[in-house]
């Protein structure tokens, strides 16, 4: 557990722990599980179909190596994505590139972690220094968010999403790996170092269609506190608090269809036409934000997102109407 580098294997979380990996299955608006929300699995048989719960017996002993990062997919396995879903994934040197813009507009200034190169980039080893106004508590404390996330490259990076090549520590480049980093220059005391490791934990969102990505990005969030935890300490962190970070990531990171904000397949539509005694008759349930797009009128489940600062649960679709409300 926790040793896997780029494919993160299922049967040893399930080993080391079956609260965690439940946990990580968990879609908190439904209080269910996330569901596939894709037919890549389909041919499985019963229960892996876009429709169904992913469930710890689906991904667990003989289908143990079915959850894999893109990398391991076959080439017939990544096209497909590739048509259904417009599943691409970006460049490592593309997701440096774009987070080196927004940390320039923070700093004001540029090369802060690392120097871009052709299709890569140099970590810049020394220490970061922070610009007058500003403190390392500010950096963790900021709020990203990654959309559509796959395996969450942009947060995260364990691993080449697209090459599978392993990154080391001080030189990964997601928005969190690059908290970590000041978290790491900046404190020592084992106490506030746990501290502020939840606040950059819980800074951090982002959301897919697919339930296999949501595991994966989920996995990868939850190993990269522990790669870091690893790195600082030089022992891993016990179960109860890799079970304590991911419940974090479970909200955090969460199942969306990102145009209506909803769960993906939860509307209900089942309205259809019955002969009765008077006649053909329209009976059941028809979703008026499916039939009219009016996306604050859907009968599905909408999903929720936690607020940290007041421990209680929202709407994702609330936080961008308000959004929608102040642009104006």
């Amino acid at each position: 557990m926790f040793k896997e580098l780029v494919d993160i294997k299922e049967n040893n979380i399930l080993q080391f722990d079956c609260e965690l990996l439940q946990l990580l299955l968990k879609d908190n608006s439904s209080k269910k599980n996330i569901i596939w929300a894709t037919d890549n699995y389909k041919s499985r048989g019963y229960g892996f179909d876009e429709k169904d719960y992913i469930t710890i017996e689906k991904i667990t002993g003989s289908y143990g190596q079915l959850i894999k990062p893109r990398s391991k997919k076959t080439q017939e396995e990544q096209n497909k994505r590739i048509r259904d879903k417009a599943e691409v994934f970006t460049p490592l040197w593309i997701c440096n590139k774009q987070n080196n813009i927004i940390d320039k507009e923070w700093f004001g200034i540029e090369n802060v972690f690392n120097k871009e190169t052709k299709n890569g980039w140099r970590t810049i080893k020394k220490k970061v220094l922070f610009p007058d106004g500003k403190s390392w508590k500010d950096y963790l404390s900021i709020l990203r968010m990654e959309v559509s996330c796959g395996e969450a490259p942009y947060l995260v990076t364990r691993y080449d999403p697209v090459s599978g090549e392993v990154i080391e520590v001080n030189d990964r480049i997601g928005l969190l790996d690059r908290k970590f980093r000041i978290l790491n220059e900046n404190v020592n005391d084992y106490n506030e170092w746990l501290e502020w490791a939840k606040i950059a934990v819980k800074s951090v969102y982002g959301f897919d269609w697919q339930g296999d990505n949501v595991l994966l990005s989920r996995e990868n969030i939850l190993y990269t506190f522990s790669d870091n935890y690893k790195y600082k300490f030089n022992k891993r962190p016990t179960p109860e608090l890799i079970k304590e970070i991911a419940i974090i990531v479970s909200w955090n990171i969460w199942q969306m269809d990102g145009i209506n904000f909803i769960i993906p397949f939860s509307c209900k539509n089942d309205k259809h036409i019955e002969f009765t005694l008077f006649g053909n008759e329209e009976v059941g349930t028809e979703c008026i934000g499916c039939k009219k797009n009016k996306v604050n009128n859907h009968n599905g489940i909408y999903s929720k997102i936690m607020n940290w600062k007041t421990n209680r649960q929202n709407k994702f679709i609330n936080i961008v109407n308000r959004s929608d409300k102040n642009a104006k």
